[in-house]
Formats: C-alpha cells, structure tokens, sequence
C-alpha cells in the first residue's frame, strides 16, 4: 500500500525548483489544497487512513515509512490528505458519547463534553504541543541550520495526531469497560488498572513522538524526547504509594466541566 516510485518536481537544471512549482510548494499552497480536501471526501483515502490508525499500534514505524515516501514524491512531510483527521474525529465524538453514557451525563452535557474534547483536548492542546514541539525541533534538534532543512509545522502536528488516536482508544473507549465495575472503585485494584491504563495511553503518545522525529533524517539528538519516560513512571509509583486514582480525578473533573 506504500507508494514507492519518485516523481523529480524539480525543472531547472541547477536542481531548484521553477517558480510555478514553488509557489505550488509554499506552507500556504499546502494549506489551502489540504483544506479544500475537507469537503471533498470522494478524494480522500480512507481505507489508507485505517491502515494507518491500525499500524499506529502494531508497528508505528511503518507509519512514519509512509511519510518519507511522501516526502519523497510530493516534497513534503505533512499530511496533504485529511482523511486521517476525519477518522480521528469521528472516534473523538463516538468514544466522547460512550463516555458521556458510563458517567450517566444528560443530553446537553455530553454535547458540552463532546465540544470541549475535540476544541480543547484535542486540538487546542494539539497546536500548542505542534507548535511547542516545532519551535524545539527547529531550534535546537536540527543538525544543520539551513531553509532547506527544517521541521514543517504541518508534520509536527501531524505527529501529534499520530501520537494522540492511541491514547485516545485507550484512555476513552477501552478505559469504559472498566470505569464503573473497576476502575473507580476505592479498592487498589480500581487505582491500579486505572493508572496503569494511563502509563501505557502516555507512555504511547511519547513513544510514537519520538519515532515521528527520528524519523526526520536532519534533526539530532532526538533519544531526549524519551527522556519525560522517567517522570512517567516516576509519578505512576507515586500515585501507586499514595492511592490517587487519575480515572477517577478524570470523572469528576469531566462532570465539574460541564455543569
């Protein structure tokens, strides 16, 4: 399902590329033809898209092998479909309703939870990590301070994305068979599964961060983006020692959010 041929956009013969092709290459061009693609859904690949989403969790590798070939056939790193975003909605509102439901909420409340994950949790949260992650990347990991070697702002929210569908599947949707027969619970069995479940969901998210940087072969020293790992388990033995169950916190703080 990989593409695998390389298509030279480059029409000069000094290797630059002619001034039709670059202003078809400019952040803004990409942009625009990446938006437009919004309403467009004949032309989005969707059953790409669930390759991906499915990959994400068995080989995330294999997933960033994609941008490469991206990268190499149409000169750039980001998404210029948006049938992933799409899909990773679509889960947002399915596993938002799911979750309104096992916490018991009314029609409106969940609607306000609905609209408070997706602006806030997702994509609020999304651009300030993308572009946080951006500015570092650009700043201090790439091995060559040149225009023609830099992060695009676009891939690194892509790799946010990427990142967040795994722990979203495990914090919103597998999380829900255990909220209320287990995990809230004041047994230390309940704060056991639950943290535990948020370890492996955060663990995830910086994993598939890190692979989506090594991935790129102009930066450096990206083995520091494993480094927040040992806070993770550092505030997981804690919150074992001291019996705070994050699920649980999580609950509550939904049900304050929305009243």
């Amino acid at each position: 399902m990989l593409p695998t041929t390389s298509v030279n956009s480059r029409s000069q013969g000094n290797g630059a590329l002619s001034p039709r092709d670059a202003a078809r290459h400019t952040a803004g061009a990409k942009r625009y033809k990446y938006l437009r693609r919004l309403f467009h859904f004949r032309q989005m690949d969707f059953e790409f898209a669930l390759w991906q989403m499915l990959y994400l969790f068995t080989s995330p590798q294999r997933v960033y092998r994609n941008f490469h070939y991206r990268k190499q056939t149409k000169d750039q790193w980001a998404r210029d479909d948006p049938a992933f975003l799409v899909l990773l909605s679509i889960w947002l509102c399915v596993s938002t309703v799911g979750f309104g439901f096992v916490l018991d909420m009314g029609f409106f409340e969940t609607i306000k939870l609905l609209l408070w994950v997706v602006f806030i949790d997702c994509v609020g949260v999304g651009l300030l990590i993308a572009t946080l992650m951006w500015f570092i990347s650009n700043k201090y990991l790439v091995k060559q301070q040149n225009r023609d070697y830099d992060v695009e702002w676009g891939y690194a929210f892509d790799v946010h994305l990427n990142a967040f569908y795994p722990l979203l599947v495990i914090l919103h949707f597998i999380q829900l068979f255990f909220i209320n027969y287990v995990i809230i619970s004041d047994s230390v069995i309940g704060y056991f599964v639950g943290n535990t479940l948020w370890l492996i969901a955060i663990g995830y998210y910086i994993y598939v961060t890190f692979l989506g940087y090594s991935a790129l072969p102009f930066l450096k020293n990206t083995a520091i983006l494993l480094y927040p790992f040992a806070l993770l388990i550092t505030l997981y033995l804690i919150s074992l020692a001291c019996g705070w169950n994050f699920t649980k916190m999580l609950c509550s703080f939904y049900k304050y959010r929305v009243k």
